[in-house]
């Protein structure tokens, strides 16, 4: 199974309140559509998509005051981020149903729970049972119960590391603006296996992010099993083939090579 991230700064415009980059939106959903037609829609035993909130989530979100810690318990305040990341998801399945991609929604802040420690409680036997149905799940970074806080931000990095562990991924792959975590000159790091090597260069987001950047990116696929990817968008298409573009963020433990 293949659990890929179409990063929110990668399909909507991330500097303009609620705008899609539809040219982007269309070119991730055609290497997709591309990916399933050559293995006569298996890819790799099933395929579930997470997307980020860009300029719809982060932006209502911030407005809110609403982050991955601090929660709101206003319902209207709610409504408007989870509004706001239905809108994304529904631009998002319209794309890939009109390329023949049987996605459907699955949406956090309906199925997912954090409990007082913060800990994400994401029931996964659906979603499992959809990808099995031949469906693709479309999930989306969200806002999910919270409690003694409300209802508070789930990131779709989040998203993908709780899929990762529980679900029999394969390969992991998050397509983001840029061709990977990049160093001070700007060149794509081959490979990251602790944070430490890169603490440095990982700097914060120009665009408004509630949930971290790129440094949350590197923090959580650091604390999988595995290794999993980041590249840009022209870097899709060759990930979704069976390629590694871009970073590799493979940690390491004690003692290995």
């Amino acid at each position: 199974m293949i659990v890929l991230k179409l990063g929110g700064s990668a399909i909507t415009e991330k500097d303009r309140p609620e705008t899609l980059d539809g040219e982007a939106l269309d070119r991730a959903t055609d290497a997709v559509a591309a990916a399933l037609e050559a293995t006569d829609g298996s890819l790799a035993d099933g395929l579930v998509i997470v997307h980020g909130g860009g300029s719809f989530g982060h932006h209502n979100a911030s407005e809110h005051g609403v982050t991955t810690t601090e929660g709101t318990h206003d319902a209207g305040a709610a409504l408007d981020v989870h509004g706001a990341m239905k809108t994304l998801n529904g631009f998002v399945l319209q794309r890939l149903l009109e390329r023949d991609v049987q996605a459907v929604p699955v949406h956090p802040f309906s199925t997912a729970a954090r409990d007082a420690d913060g800990r994400l409680d994401l029931p996964t036997g659906q979603i499992e049972t959809l990808v099995e149905e031949g469906f693709v799940p479309v999930l989306h970074g969200d806002l999910v119960a919270h409690a003694g806080a409300g209802a508070t931000v789930v990131s779709g990095d989040e998203l993908v590391a709780v899929l990762a562990r529980d679900l029999a991924v394969d390969r992991i792959g998050l397509c983001s603006t840029v061709p990977g975590v990049l160093d001070e000159t700007d060149e794509v790091i081959d490979e990251i296996t602790t944070y430490e090597d890169v603490a440095a260069v990982l700097g914060e987001s120009d665009a408004t992010d509630v949930t971290g950047g790129m440094a949350a990116k590197v923090r959580a696929l650091l604390d999988l099993e595995g290794e999993a990817s980041i590249f840009g968008l022209e870097d899709l298409g060759a990930f979704l083939a069976g390629d590694e573009p871009g970073t590799t963020i493979a940690s390491r433990t004690v003692g290995e090579s």
